[in-house]
């Protein structure tokens, strides 16, 4: 069973890494392109306080975005603020997103996200700790996905493994850092590919961070797969 308590501290302890590594730069590198196209440091960090206020409405019952327009339109006013606003305003969302994340609650509730999609409450804190481990590596400011925590690694591993299974495009897949294994893609009695690699190399292929050149593929190509 989801610890959202657990999670919760995690997502804080993750919180204030970012927020002391981005306390290192400076006003010009907002303007800095991010590893995601299109977007700069700016765009990134005005998405991790929004997506906080974001997964607050989904704990309080209201709908994530008003819309997907309005999602986007937010961002683009967001990123160009000065570094120290910046922080200030991802500090103070995600103490708003923890504080509602302390009172007591039915964890075991069904919780509506984005495009319809569904989820237990309990796993939304760690939706949160994900959106800011990764866009932490995305501001390209020498956080790598080497460095995330382990037990982070494996359960978004997990989590990707499970969101692509039985996907009509993904061809079965049986994927393994040598230690443990996951199972993606179609159902199928037996993988039609396995693919082999370390741990931040799987979650980056997973993830879209990744290309997968440093995976070992078996039995067939690596899978393309779709959009997260």
């Amino acid at each position: 069973m989801t610890d959202h308590a657990h999670d919760l501290a995690s997502v804080q302890e993750a919180t204030e890494r970012l927020l002391s590594a981005v306390a290192e730069l400076d006003n010009a590198s907002v303007a800095r392109p991010s590893r995601l196209p299109g977007w700069t440091v700016g765009h990134v960090l005005a998405h991790l306080a929004r997506n906080a206020d974001a997964l607050t409405n989904v704990l309080d019952g209201r709908p994530m975005y008003v819309s997907a327009e309005a999602r986007d339109a937010d961002i683009e006013r967001d990123a160009p603020r000065p570094l120290d606003v910046q922080t200030a305003d991802l500090r103070a969302c995600d103490a708003r997103f923890r504080a509602l994340g302390a009172e007591p609650a039915d964890w075991t509730r069904t919780v509506e996200l984005r495009n319809g999609v569904t989820d237990s409450a309990s796993q939304v804190p760690f939706r949160r700790w994900a959106e800011v481990e990764l866009h932490h590596v995305d501001l390209g400011i020498g956080y790598e996905l080497e460095d995330l925590p382990q037990e982070f690694t494996e359960r978004e591993i997990d989590f990707l493994a499970d969101r692509f299974l039985a996907h009509p495009d993904v061809p079965a897949t049986r994927i393994t850092d040598g230690t443990r294994a996951w199972h993606t893609g179609r159902e199928a009695a037996e993988a039609e590919v396995t693919v082999t690699g370390q741990p931040a190399d799987l979650l980056g292929w997973l993830a879209g961070r990744r290309d997968g050149s440093a995976l070992t593929v078996k039995d067939g190509s690596l899978p393309a797969l779709p959009p997260l």
